[in-house]
């Protein structure tokens, strides 16, 4: 499916064909696909949890809100925004800008160093969580588009208990839940309403 196809077609699907399953070769290209996703000085503050197991799912839905989708679909990923991505990657993106020639040596990449501390802040400020968040989103919304171009249906999801879901896969506090994304096939003449309204260009959009 062409780009801009799957951007008008891509809808949030609230109910999945229980008994069709995406393969694991499917997920994993779906995964690396939207591991293409920009994020800031290229650090990748995201981590990807795969929730598949039907024990898992059952306990998950307890903490999404007993959403049936989160049992219905194929899978459902957690979204794991790290505020600790700058400095658990920060000297693989400087090593790796050297070797491609677009910085000299290390002593520059001190400098590209300072210029992170002062746009993302230290581990537990809000530039660092608002850093995280935001290179996540892209992140699944890239993840989103790609499904609908592989033959899939998504649901993005935020109506889930936060802390119960870091306490079932044992992340830590200081990492942040952004949305889970349910992923799957659509159940079987499943109807969609007609697409909610979108508010007109001059509503939203200021020309200067």
């Amino acid at each position: 499916m062409e780009t801009i196809e799957a951007i008008k077609a891509r809808r949030a699907i609230n109910h999945f064909d229980k008994e069709r399953k995406v393969s694991a070769e499917v997920l994993e290209e779906l995964l690396r696909i939207a591991n293409l996703s920009p994020s800031s000085f290229n650090l990748q503050p995201w981590k990807v949890i795969v929730v598949e197991d039907p024990q898992m799912k059952t306990r998950l839905r307890e903490a999404a809100m007993n959403q049936p989708k989160v049992e219905e679909a194929s899978f459902v990923l957690v979204m794991v925004a790290d505020v600790r991505a700058v400095e658990e990657n920060q000297e693989r993106v400087i090593e790796d800008r050297i070797q491609k020639g677009l910085i000299k040596d290390k002593s520059q990449g001190e400098g590209i160093k300072e210029v992170m501390r002062l746009l993302y802040g230290e581990k537990d400020s809000l530039k660092r969580k608002i850093f995280a968040v935001k290179n996540t989103a892209f992140f699944a919304m890239t993840l989103m588009i790609a499904a609908k171009g592989l033959g899939l249906e998504t649901h993005p999801m935020d109506g889930f208990d936060e802390q119960k879901v870091k306490a079932l896969f044992g992340l830590r506090e200081d990492q942040i839940i952004p949305l889970l994304v349910a992923v799957g096939f659509p159940r079987p003449g499943l109807t969609l309403p007609e697409r909610p309204f979108r508010r007109e260009l001059k509503e939203f959009v200021s020309w200067y």
